[in-house]
């Protein structure tokens, strides 16, 4: 089993790129006109879970953007997800 410095040897480079692409990401979004859509909100929404020391994180996360209806649209305006839930 690997030590805590062994990951962060191993996957900080990888995780620091991440984190100033989300927030590169983030400012992009907010710097332009028009208003940002529920995506965005989802977004902003698991930026708390990201910095909760409860474990389980990615799992949270990626319930709070997941879209749990049943119920099938009428029609769809594109294919593919939305990656967060309306």
């Amino acid at each position: 089993m690997p030590t805590k410095q062994q990951i962060l040897d191993l996957h900080f480079m990888d995780a620091r790129c991440k984190l100033i692409d989300l927030a590169a990401f983030l400012d992009r979004v907010e710097r332009h006109e028009g208003e940002a859509d529920f995506r965005f909100e989802a977004l902003k929404k698991a930026l708390p879970i990201l910095l909760s020391t409860q474990p389980g994180r990615a799992k949270a996360i990626l319930d709070s953007l997941s879209d749990e209806s049943t119920e099938p649209i009428e029609k769809a305006t594109l294919q593919g997800a939305f990656g967060a839930p309306r």
